[in-house]
């Protein structure tokens, strides 16, 4: 059986940045006289990109942000978070172990983030993460569109050259792309799923990194007929 392609989410699949976003939206919200949320909140609010974090985190310690507001936060955020962003960040428990394995069993890999591609090439860079994935990388800002559209892993998947992939994420956004795109979806049990994350509804859930390839194979194993 020819190997699968696989297409990961960042944050709360591979790398936990909990701790710098939270830095993060702690300065900005001191900046504009709010009160700022601990951790746990700020998990809550994590999933579809940086802009809608700041809508949601707006709207939960005050009045909400109007258009030009919240451009205006966007853009302050990205340069606090870009400064930030590689400060506590770092992969989960077996995450470059794996990808080594997968890498060299033939598994073409790819990378699909709603996080803007500039902080999120840097956070490859510093958790030696990069080297996996090469140009196959794609942020929320690299095109028109993002997760949960399906178009953005279908340009994944052309990039890789292959056939067919399975999104391997930790949200309800990465399970409805991965259905919307007609992929299978495996779901970890760790990240910001906003709940349990056996209520993702995904193919298969690991609880370990080091069980992925454990789950894919199965994923991918024959069925028997129906009794």
């Amino acid at each position: 059986m020819a190997p699968t392609a696989l297409v990961f989410d960042l944050d709360g699949t591979l790398v936990d940045s909990l701790e710098d976003l939270t830095w993060s939206l702690r300065v900005l919200h001191e900046q504009a006289g709010r009160l700022a949320l601990p951790a746990e909140g700020v998990a809550e609010l994590v999933g579809e990109g940086a802009r809608k974090l700041l809508v949601r985190a707006w709207a939960r310690t005050g009045r909400p942000a109007g258009d030009t507001e919240l451009q205006a936060l966007y853009e302050r955020f990205l340069a606090i978070y870009d400064d930030h962003c590689t400060v506590d960040t770092h992969p989960y428990t077996g995450v470059l172990e794996t990808l080594e394995a997968l890498r060299g069993a033939g598994h073409p890999l790819a990378l699909c983030t709603n996080k803007p591609i500039a902080p999120t090439r840097r956070v490859l860079a510093a958790t030696g993460l990069d080297g996996f994935f090469g140009e196959a990388v794609f942020g929320g800002d690299s095109r028109p569109y993002k997760k949960p559209d399906p178009r953005i892993l279908a340009d994944a998947l052309a990039l890789l050259g292959a056939p067919a992939a399975v999104m391997v994420g930790d949200s309800p956004v990465d399970v409805a792309a991965a259905r919307a795109a007609k992929w299978p979806v495996i779901a970890v049990g760790w990240g910001y799923a906003h709940g349990d994350p056996a209520d993702l509804g995904a193919d298969a859930l690991i609880r370990r990194f080091r069980d992925l390839p454990g789950a894919l194979a199965r994923l991918r194993a024959p069925r028997g007929p129906e009794r």
